[in-house]
């Protein structure tokens, strides 16, 4: 962009998806940093109407901070292609991709990264009996922000009791014991590795919720991990075709050494709220938030 001050940015936030919370959140903390850093800011809370309010609006760039279905899964990036108005993040068919965590783990195996045993059942089935021998992991297939998960221990009695939230479709994963480990990349540049450290399950209160968890970045593990983490990540990204920003999630069984280290998913749109993880990553590199936003605008095009 020329001219920051005669730039007209709508901030895509809210939507109608399961993150829509987290969205509100991390759509309002970039419209404001958008604004410290000299541009006019819109906020557009994405409904039915989007395509009318983005032409009343008349932006220059949009920026996507929405979360989860139809604002990460590729549909609101169709949308601003066939209005022909650059965005932030991924195009269409990389964030299809990500958001479909068994495709996803199609791309990875093609790409030569390692991935837990998984595989996709019924919810119905899913509920009935163990569909893999536990421990494991059951989730939406097509979510994001650890919403719907459930962690069937070795010791359980019977399988999962899904929740109605929980889609028809659900996936099953192999739990990998250890620690969570996550890496942000931006553009072709994987920035760091957090270890996030929680009393219990990684969550969606663990996520976002003050307190719920805390992160150590860079991670406090050997160098052949940090770099595998930050190659895998780099390599995800790459193989799914990601613009901008992305962040991978890693699991490691420390006892395993390289060999029990995971990837799980790639979030094309991740968190921008106070204690998301990539802001804090970039933040380790030199950038600050205003510096990753602005970025992300100069970054923006169609064709993604």
């Amino acid at each position: 962009m020329s001219s920051r001050a005669n730039s007209r940015i709508a901030v895509l936030l809210g939507g109608p998806s399961a993150e829509r919370e987290v969205s509100l959140s991390s759509g309002r903390e970039c419209a404001a940093a958008l604004r410290q850093e000299g541009y006019e800011v819109v906020e557009i809370d994405a409904g039915a109407d989007l395509a009318a309010r983005l032409a009343d609006a008349a932006p220059d760039v949009v920026f996507n901070a929405l979360h989860g279905r139809w604002g990460e899964d590729g549909c609101v990036q169709g949308l601003l292609e066939w209005l022909r108005i650059p965005y932030t993040h991924s195009g269409v068919l990389a964030s299809a991709l990500a958001m479909d965590k068994e495709k996803t783990k199609d791309v990875y195996r093609r790409a030569g990264l390692p991935v837990a045993d998984s595989l996709l059942c019924g919810k119905a089935e899913a509920m009935a009996a163990h569909p893999m021998q536990p421990p494991y992991v059951v989730k939406p297939y097509n979510e994001g922000s650890s919403v719907g998960v459930y962690l069937v221990h070795e010791s359980a009695n019977g399988p999962a009791q899904l929740d109605d939230a929980m889609p028809d479709t659900v996936m099953v994963e192999a739990f990998v014991p250890g620690r969570e480990l996550t890496t942000s990349v931006l553009g072709d540049r994987a920035l760091a590795v957090t270890d996030i450290i929680t009393d219990g399950w990684y969550d969606y209160d663990a996520k976002y919720a003050p307190g719920g968890s805390r992160h150590v970045v860079p991670a406090d593990i050997p160098s052949e991990i940090t770099g595998a983490c930050l190659d895998f990540a780099l390599r995800a990204h790459q193989a799914l075709g990601c613009r901008g920003l992305s962040r991978t999630d890693f699991r490691w069984d420390e006892a395993r050494g390289l060999d029990g280290l995971y990837l799980l998913e790639t979030n094309t749109q991740p968190g921008m709220t106070p204690t998301s993880l990539a802001p804090e990553q970039a933040q380790a590199c030199g950038m600050d938030f205003g510096a990753l936003v602005r970025w992300l605008v100069e970054d923006a095009s169609c064709s993604r």
